[in-house]
């Protein structure tokens, strides 16, 4: 079976299956949801592990599990359970206490590996976890099953778009990226232009959700789809440089036809951020 296939099958699945865990079950703020995205966030942190260890950048597996988790789970503590307070900061600031504690008292008295190993903990700790966690964010805004998948349908068809648009009118305008050579330019805007696409469709078909009071709704849209679009873009060149300085092809193995988590969920890493302040600044106030 071909990449392209693998692909498929992996589009007609597993995109159904993530639509109906955000909303058939919207109990306690989407905490089934919240759940998944703190899994995923946690695979793409140990594949990220492995791959910084190809630079030397050295932490144990257990500690890039629950580094890479300790945001997406404290923001999904806040959301789905109501508990206040600066649960978020404490769990941030707790990861970053354990790294300086740890190479201040190294158990082989030796302090070689100290710089990699607190280098390789704050990366995990931001990258995913800390981008990752405002997806959960999300789930606190009105009509919040809405607002997600609009989400994932602005990075998922970016990506398709891309892809097409890379095949049929790229031929002669790749190279240009040196972190992703294969990419073209007609590829970034084809799936920038879906992007924006999903944006103005979101605002005509969900106008509850994305009804603007700041300028006209579908110019708000487009904006939206536009900007999360190009972070998402540059999310995937982001960890595509990551891998390419370790001279790794694939984060891992995990998710036939696309590689590891890392390289599935590396477009919404940068993309979900942008989104949840562009909808916020759009569409909330």
């Amino acid at each position: 079976m071909n990449k392209i296939a693998q692909r498929l099958i992996v589009f007609v699945i597993g995109i159904p299956a993530l639509f109906s865990a955000l909303l058939l079950f919207p109990q306690m703020n989407h905490l089934i949801f919240n759940l998944v995205t703190l899994v995923f966030t946690v695979l793409g942190a140990m594949e990220l592990r492995n791959i910084l260890v190809h630079k030397n950048l050295k932490i144990s597996m257990p500690e890039a599990v629950i580094l890479g988790g300790l945001s997406p789970a404290a923001w999904t503590v806040v959301v789905s359970f109501g508990v206040t307070g600066h649960v978020v900061a404490g769990a941030f600031i707790l990861g970053a206490s354990w790294l300086l504690i740890t190479i201040t008292f190294p158990a082989q008295k030796n302090f070689d590996s100290c710089i990699g190993r607190i280098t390789a903990g704050l990366a995990i700790l931001l990258y995913p976890g800390l981008f990752m966690s405002w997806i959960v964010q999300m789930a606190v805004f009105p009509e919040a099953g809405m607002v997600i998948m609009v989400f994932f349908l602005v990075t998922f068809l970016n990506d398709g778009a891309a892809w097409l648009a890379g095949v049929l009118f790229g031929k002669n305008n790749r190279g240009l990226v040196p972190a992703s050579p294969s990419k073209s330019i007609a590829g970034f805007i084809g799936g920038i232009a879906a992007s924006g696409g999903a944006g103005m469709l979101a605002v005509k078909f969900i106008p509850g959700a994305f009804s603007s009071p700041v300028m006209p709704s579908m110019a708000a849209g487009a904006l939206l789809g536009f900007g999360a679009g190009i972070a998402a873009i540059l999310g995937d060149l982001g960890e595509s440089a990551i891998k390419r300085s370790a001279n790794v092809k694939d984060s891992g193995t995990l998710i036939m036809g696309r590689g590891g988590a890392l390289d599935s969920i590396d477009s919404l890493i940068l993309a979900a951020p942008v989104y949840y302040f562009l909808y916020q600044v759009l569409f909330q106030i």
